[in-house]
């Protein structure tokens, strides 16, 4: 049985199952990028050191990502434990500059605040 979201197919936030509405859905979920994230910016790692490295995450939650991230081919299972796939470091360096834009849009969103409370 699948537990990802499948192109194709309903899901979240589209009927028809776009490619893209997939992927979204995939990694919307909690934990999902950020998993991914830190195992293409720290490399390999096992359970504890992955649960260690992403601080909050629950041992369960931790497991279910895994599990779904590695039947959407964008983690694997290495001798030196999980690691992301050829395709999911093709995915972070996409959502590399993603993560480059959010901090100036952090800023913008901030000093945008501070001036409306002053």
């Amino acid at each position: 049985m699948t537990t990802i979201p499948l192109p194709g197919s309903p899901v979240r936030g589209s009927r028809s199952g776009a490619p893209v509405m997939a992927l979204l859905d995939l990694l919307g979920r909690r934990w999902a990028m950020g998993v991914l994230w830190t195992l293409c910016e720290g490399g390999p790692a096992t359970f504890r050191v992955l649960q260690e490295r992403c601080e909050t995450i629950s041992p369960a939650v931790l497991n279910s990502r895994l599990k779904e991230l590695r039947e959407a081919k964008l983690v694997e299972r290495t001798a030196q434990g999980y690691a992301a796939t050829k395709l999911g470091e093709q995915l972070y360096g996409h959502l590399e500059p993603l993560g480059a834009w959010a901090k100036i849009w952090g800023k913008s969103v901030k000093s945008s605040t501070t001036a409306r409370k002053k």
